[in-house]
């Protein structure tokens, strides 16, 4: 009987723990407690963290990189780029691009608030990361977390852990990160602007707007055409109003069952093997470095508009052409009501808010491009 006790000890996961496995999965009761107790993110984080979890419990198989195991089998949908673009399909299915058609200015906060992702991309080479881990780490400053789980499967998907946990935790920051930034770079007068509301935007041009996006993209920046893809898929059966189910299937059944399917998988690639590298630090360092980066130049494009524009922008919704739907576009409402209780800055954040999803996928595939 005492050698079979014996035995069942020496055969178990207690036997075969070790320090890194210890500090991976206290790392990943963490995660599970800010998501939970915070609300950190936790319609992604907590699968990631569980994800994480069940990869450091030892002699459990359940890493992504454990082959014959459950987890590697359902990994292969990141693997293969299947999980993000769906996703996508549910966010489009959720998203309305009014505010951007009656505005298209908007779409230049978008563009600006990416420029985080290519000095990031520069930090990280000068780090010693190669250029399609610096292009991995570069797009997290895009605060999209299913672009920069796209483009860093097919790049660096070693990193793949790392970066999930760094690009979720600055969306999940967005309201502690992006605000300190935007007064710093406005003047209390910029901040109380009032802007007229926008035009109405008929259904007609809902629905031709992802039909000339996913054209012009596809053709501009092919890899960038699944994520997009998708995006104004779920879109266009949105805006189309004959399809009621299948809009219901995007924005809930699909994208929440993929959205669990795709954090544990990407969380169980955060083996302590891979995760505790003194790379990881340098991935969290310049993925803050480029979201904030990316917010900054979005405040600073709309000081620029106002120097050629009649009617003037506040410059606070320039910090939500950052990816972070619809997180970024209430940070820029809180802010400017807090200055001026007159202030609705929400709808006119929108526009910026979902261009930058747009321009976080387009600078995805341009990466993908030139290192994939």
């Amino acid at each position: 009987m005492l050698n079979m006790i014996v035995d069942f000890f020496n055969n178990s996961g207690l036997m075969a723990l070790d320090l890194k496995s210890v500090i991976m999965i206290l790392i990943a009761c963490v995660l599970i407690y800010l998501a939970i107790k915070k609300g950190y993110e936790p319609y992604l984080l907590i699968p990631i963290a569980f994800g994480m979890l069940l990869a450091n419990l030892p002699l459990g198989g359940l890493s992504s990189d454990t082959e014959g195991g459950l987890l590697y089998y359902l990994y292969q949908g990141v693997k293969l780029g299947i999980y993000p673009p769906m996703i996508f399909l549910g966010v489009g299915a959720s998203t309305d691009f009014g505010p951007l058609i009656a505005n298209p200015k908007s779409m230049i906060l978008g563009a600006a608030a990416q420029f985080g992702i290519f000095f990031a991309f520069l930090g990280a080479i000068s780090l010693g990361f190669t250029p399609a881990e610096a292009g991995s780490i570069g797009i997290i400053g895009g605060a999209d977390g299913p672009t920069a789980l796209y483009l860093t499967s097919k790049l660096a998907p070693h990193l793949l852990g790392a970066i999930a946990i760094a690009a979720y935790s600055y969306m999940a920051l967005v309201p502690v990160i992006q605000p300190p930034i935007m007064k710093l770079l406005t003047t209390k007068e910029e901040r109380q602007i009032e802007m007229k509301t926008l035009r109405p935007v008929s259904k007609t041009e809902k629905m031709v707007f992802p039909i000339v996006v996913t054209i012009i993209v596809a053709l501009l920046v092919p890899s960038a055409a699944p994520l997009i893809g998708m995006l104004m898929l779920g879109n266009l059966i949105k805006e189309s109003g004959v399809v009621p189910h299948l809009v219901t299937a995007a924005k809930d059944t699909i994208m929440y069952t993929v959205t669990i399917l795709l954090g544990v998988t990407v969380g169980a690639t955060a083996s302590s093997e891979r995760f505790l590298q003194k790379e990881t630090l340098g991935i969290l360092l310049m993925g803050l470095i480029a979201f904030a980066i990316g917010t900054a130049f979005g405040v600073i494009f709309a000081k620029i508009m106002n120097l050629f524009s009649k009617e003037k922008v506040n410059p606070l919704i320039g910090s939500a052409g950052v990816s972070a739907v619809p997180m970024a576009a209430r940070v820029s409402q809180k802010v400017g009501q807090k200055e001026n209780p007159r202030n609705f800055l929400l709808m006119h954040a929108m526009g910026p808010n979902v261009a930058g999803v747009i321009g976080s996928a387009v600078a995805a595939g341009l990466l993908l491009n030139l290192f994939g």
